[in-house]
């Protein structure tokens, strides 16, 4: 089965191969949904606006973004609408804020690195390492999504990421609960009609460009490409912001978490306790 589903890839470049001859871009719009559950019950606060504050949380986790890409360079933007004058639509009570919002995410697959810039609480950020590699463990699975065939892949790794629970838990008192590590599978389906290595965030590393992807979390569906459109975008990566690697990176970030949570017990205490004002 794997022997024919090579083979049916190894088809599938040589008929585009002459598409690639000279440079090219493209473009990839992705619609990412994010679920992230936090448990209001128990709290002093009205029916209503805890749905209101669900709605917000789920309304910032839905986003859509652009892949603008060549044969070795991409970058992954967020498609920010225009919001309406004093709407804070979309901002989800700041929840967007936890950790780090991520911008202009580039990748370059010929040397191995990535660079990011971060907006960490008001402050950029630039991360700038080596990009991360999945053992990928290809199947003959396959379907269309759009006008492209795709393929499915799978991966395991392992992440690490705020933990909205403790930072609003009244009774969280010990340090070290801050994020959440578990190792997560991966899967992706990617077409090789697309015969670049890209794909949306930090994925990367299979035989055509992924089209759709899924944690345990999220899920990442295009919905749009553009080929060699005719207003061309510049590919390079972000320059502005502090310099680190990722590992000194998430260590400020999880300083700045300990800090956050200690500023939020410390405002529940001057409003009066877990009922906060009367």
């Amino acid at each position: 089965m794997k022997k024919t589903l090579f083979l049916i890839i190894g088809l599938l470049l040589s008929f585009t191969s002459h598409l690639w001859a000279q440079e090219f871009q493209g473009k990839a719009y992705y619609q990412s949904k994010t679920t992230v559950n936090i448990d209001l019950s128990g709290r002093n606060i009205p029916e209503d606006r805890k749905k209101m504050m669900m709605e917000r949380m789920k309304k910032a986790n839905e986003k859509t973004f652009i892949l603008n890409f060549n044969q070795i360079e991409s970058i992954y933007k967020e498609d920010v609408k225009l919001e309406q004058p004093g709407s804070n639509q979309g901002r989800g009570m700041g929840f967007g804020m936890m950790g780090s919002n991520g911008e202009d995410y580039y990748k370059n697959v010929k040397t191995g690195t990535y660079a990011v810039k971060n907006d960490l609480f008001g402050k950029i950020f630039l991360v700038q390492d080596s990009l991360l590699k999945l053992d990928w463990k290809m199947g003959a699975e396959s379907k269309k999504i759009g006008k492209y065939t795709a393929f499915k892949a799978t991966a395991t790794r392992t992440i690490k990421r705020p933990n909205m629970a403790a930072l609003f838990n009244r009774n969280a008192e010990s340090k070290g609960e801050e994020y959440i590590e578990k190792e997560i599978q991966i899967t992706a389906w990617y077409s090789p009609e697309i015969p670049i290595n890209q794909g949306p965030a930090n994925y990367w590393g299979l035989p055509g460009l992924i089209l759709e992807l899924s944690d345990d979390i999220t899920s990442i569906l295009c919905s749009e490409i553009s080929m060699n459109p005719k207003e061309k975008v510049v590919i390079e990566a972000p320059s502005k912001g502090k310099k680190v690697n990722q590992a000194e990176y998430d260590e400020i970030s999880k300083a700045k978490m300990l800090e956050m949570r200690e500023n939020f017990k410390n405002n529940r205490g001057r409003r009066g306790g877990p009922g906060g004002r009367r």
